[in-house]
C-alpha cells in the first residue's frame, strides 16, 4: 500500500510542477475526444433517427376514382394480405377533405369555387418494425404498380437510402478524423511527460543505481499519463453534454423535425464511460511512447 501511495504522490507532484504542460496536455487530449466524440455522437443520432423513420415508414395508395365499396373491399383485403404491411388505413374523400381543414384552416380559401371535393379517397400502409428489405419492398410496390384499380402509389424511400449512405460516411469520417486527432493528442501527452523525465533525471538515475527497476521508475509517470487522459476525457464529457443540452433545446424550439426530435438523445452511460477510458488509453499510450524512447537510451 505504501508503494502504490509513493507511485501516485510523485504523480501528483509531477503534475504541480509542471502546470502550464499538464493542462495544455489536458485541453489536447478534450479537444480530441470532443472532436471524436461530436462524430460519434452525430452518428448516434442520425442512426436513431434513421431507426425511428424506417420503423414509421408508410406507403399509400390512391385507388381509382368512383370504385365501388365492393372493390374497395377486395382492394383492402389485398393490400393487407402481404406479410410486410403491419396495418392499414382508409382515408375516404370527405375524411381528406376534414384533415385538410384541420391542418391547414388558414387555406380553406383555396377550396372555395370548386365543384367537388378535389381530394382522393387512399390507403395508408404502415410497414413491419422490422424493416423489409429492398427487393421484398420492390415485389410491393411492383404488385401495386401493376393493380388494375390503384390508380397511383407514393412512396418515397430514395431519401432514406441517402440517410443511411450518409451515416455510413459519418462512421468512416468518425474513425479517420478520431485517429489524426488521437494521434496529435499523444504526441502533446508524450511531450508533456517528458518534460517531467528531463527535470528529474538525477532523481531517475538515482533510483537506477540503487536498483530500481525500469517498471518501477516509470509507474508514477504512466499514473500521471492516466490522470491527464482522464481529466481531458471527463471535460471532453461535459462540453459534449453542454452542447448538446443547447442544440436539442434549439431543435425543439424550431419544430424543424417535427415528432423525431424525440429521437435524438446524449450517449447512454457506458459509452461515456467509454470515452473516459479513451482518455485515460490516450494518456497510457502517450507516456509510454516516451518510456520507450528513455529506455532505448539506457
Amino acid at each position: 500500500m505504501r508503494r502504490v501511495w509513493y507511485f501516485i504522490r510523485e504523480a501528483i507532484i509531477s503534475i504541480r510542477t509542471h502546470r502550464t504542460g499538464t493542462l495544455i496536455g489536458i485541453l489536447t487530449t478534450a479537444f480530441t475526444l470532443t472532436s471524436f466524440g461530436v462524430f460519434l455522437l452525430l452518428y448516434h443520432n442520425v442512426n436513431n433517427l434513421l431507426d425511428r423513420i424506417q420503423h414509421n415508414i408508410q406507403i399509400i395508395v390512391y385507388p381509382k376514382e368512383g370504385l365501388e365499396p365492393a372493390k374497395l373491399d377486395e382492394m383492402k383485403q389485398f393490400l393487407k394480405s402481404n406479410q410486410i404491411v403491419e396495418s392499414l388505413i382508409f382515408i375516404s374523400k370527405q375524411q381528406a377533405l376534414e384533415d385538410f381543414k384541420k391542418q391547414f384552416p388558414n387555406e380553406i380559401h383555396l377550396l372555395e369555387g370548386l365543384p367537388d371535393n378535389p381530394f382522393p379517397s387512399s390507403f395508408i400502409l404502415t410497414l413491419t418494425s422490422s424493416t423489409p428489405s429492398t427487393d421484398v419492398t420492390a415485389h410491393l410496390m411492383n404488385r401495386l404498380h401493376d393493380h388494375q384499380d390503384i390508380e397511383r402509389v407514393k412512396y418515397n424511400r430514395d431519401w432514406i437510402e441517402r440517410l443511411t449512405l450518409i451515416v455510413t460516411y459519418l462512421q468512416w469520417g468518425a474513425l479517420i478524423i478520431g485517429g489524426i486527432l488521437a494521434t496529435a493528442s499523444m504526441a502533446i501527452i508524450a511531450n508533456t511527460v517528458q518534460l517531467a523525465f528531463y527535470t528529474r533525471q538525477e532523481e531517475m538515475e538515482i533510483l537506477r543505481l540503487i536498483g530500481a527497476t525500469r517498471l518501477f521508475i516509470s509507474i508514477p509517470y504512466l499514473i500521471e499519463g492516466a490522470l491527464l487522459g482522464a481529466l481531458g476525457g471527463g471535460l471532453a464529457i461535459g462540453f459534449l453534454r453542454s452542447g448538446f443540452a443547447v442544440f436539442k433545446h434549439r431543435i425543439e424550439s424550431l419544430s424543424v423535425i417535427g415528432g423525431f426530435s424525440s429521437a435524438f438523445e446524449f450517449f447512454p452511460v457506458p459509452f461515456s464511460l467509454t470515452l473516459l477510458v479513451g482518455g485515460i488509453v490516450l494518456g497510457c499510450m502517450g507516456t509510454l511512447a516516451t518510456m520507450l524512447g528513455w529506455m532505448k537510451l539506457r
